[in-house]
């Protein structure tokens, strides 16, 4: 199955060849995705299950439009599915009372009827994603490569670990585009990682394995990568930025004709998920007009905090955000165990002067322990009668078998 497309096919997808502006289809696309990993951190999922469940929910609308599928029980529907796939599964009602707790009662009409009809719409939902994607379920992230390419680098430790967080948030940004429509993950790792080394001003000069044929340090894994490819990658992350703290607050529910019309007129999905410190004003007016975002500052965690415009005031007022763990509360990755016992597991170690009981006495009659069964009834020792003459005959008179030789003879040597 073909999963990679070009940007030409993007801007002709089914949902804006059946009349949704490209705008306003990006824009469903990341609330989708946004709604996935709310819905997923809330309920302690992996991040390699919430973005698998991006993933598919981006290939489901290369095929269906978003005015016969509405967007969030689409997303829900793919996150139960991904919980599924990397062996991390919810209920689905457990899922629905979280999804209620995130967008409300009213954006809730979008699933139809009670909690009992919503799971049957989730669950019909899901076989409907099956069949779309072609039960082509494996899908592969940038995390993975991202972590591969770093041990790589040389320089630094510190300098390198803020690297690799500043482009681990950008991977988890790039979930809201369509980079996964378009570039294998290998791609993807590379680009963000030298995105984060220009924004984090960690020059690469030296890496594992080098030699006189690699240029640059992403020669090693990927050949024929150009500037000009991870600059486009990189700028439809920073694009993403722009396009979130320029956007209004007015929500535009689609047309749906399947599924029940989602009547809200107010939403918050754009606005990133609860709890997002708002940018700093010095970080704001330090962008640079070329379109470059500013660092990371430390204590962010799982999004870039500039990722979303501030709240309005009255927000702040009534609830002010709490604070986001540091990035460190990540846990680090750990290598497989390839077999062996844990230090003190490896056997029990008897005390000196320690002896096993002695064995009981054998019983009457018996041969050991273990008592000796009694004989079996003579009739099972009657000789078994010979059979008839005419089956004693196992081949025809005229295929009896050769007599064999009295005595064995050696095979003659070889001449």
């Amino acid at each position: 199955m073909r999963w990679y497309y070009e940007k030409k096919e993007l801007r002709m997808s089914p949902s804006i060849q059946s009349g949704l502006e490209q705008d306003r289809e990006s824009r469903y696309r990341r609330e989708g995705a946004r709604f996935i990993i709310d819905i997923g951190s809330s309920m302690n999922l992996s991040l390699t299950t919430m973005a698998t469940g991006v993933v598919y929910f981006h290939r489901f609308y290369m095929f269906h439009t978003f005015q016969d599928f509405s967007r969030y029980p689409t997303a829900l529907a793919c996150l139960f599915l991904a919980g599924k796939v990397e062996e991390t599964p919810k209920k689905c009602k457990d899922m629905l009372k979280v999804a209620r707790e995130i967008i409300g009662d009213e954006k809730m009409v979008s699933f139809g009827g009670d909690i009992h009809h919503n799971s049957e719409e989730v669950m019909t939902l899901e076989r409907i994603i099956l069949q779309t994607i072609k039960f082509d379920l494996h899908v592969e992230h940038p995390y993975t490569f991202l972590l591969k390419y770093a041990k790589c680098l040389k320089g630094d430790k510190t300098r390198l670990q803020k690297m690799v967080q500043m482009a681990w948030t950008f991977v988890n940004d790039s979930l809201c585009t369509t980079l996964c429509l378009q570039w294998e993950p290998e791609i993807v790792a590379i680009a963000l990682m030298h995105l984060a080394g220009k924004l984090s001003k960690f020059e690469v000069v030296d890496w594992v394995g080098r030699n006189s044929e690699h240029y640059r340090w992403w020669d090693m894994f990927v050949d024929d990568m150009t500037i000009e490819l991870l600059e486009d990658i990189c700028h439809q992350v920073l694009d993403l930025y722009s396009q979130t703290q320029g956007h209004s607050q007015t929500d535009s529910p689609p047309p749906v004709t399947r599924m029940m019309t989602n009547n809200s007129s107010n939403s918050n999905s754009a606005a990133g998920p609860p709890g997002v410190p708002p940018l700093p004003p010095q970080q704001s007016n330090s962008t640079p007009t070329t379109g470059i975002a500013p660092p990371i500052p430390a204590g962010s965690r799982g999004s870039t905090p500039n990722a979303y415009p501030p709240p309005p005031p009255q927000q702040q007022q009534q609830q002010p955000p709490p604070p986001l763990p540091p990035v460190a509360s990540y846990p680090p990755p750990q290598a497989p165990f390839y077999g062996g016992m844990p230090p003190g597991m490896g056997g029990m170690t008897l005390p000196p002067g320690f002896n096993y009981p002695p064995l009981p006495p054998p019983q009457a009659g018996g041969g050991g322990r273990v008592p000796q069964h009694p004989p079996l009834p003579t009739s099972f020792h009657a000789p078994i009668p010979p059979l008839p003459q005419q089956q004693q005959q196992f081949y025809p008179p005229h295929h009896q078998p050769p007599p064999l030789p009295t005595q064995h003879q050696p095979p003659p040597p070889p001449k």
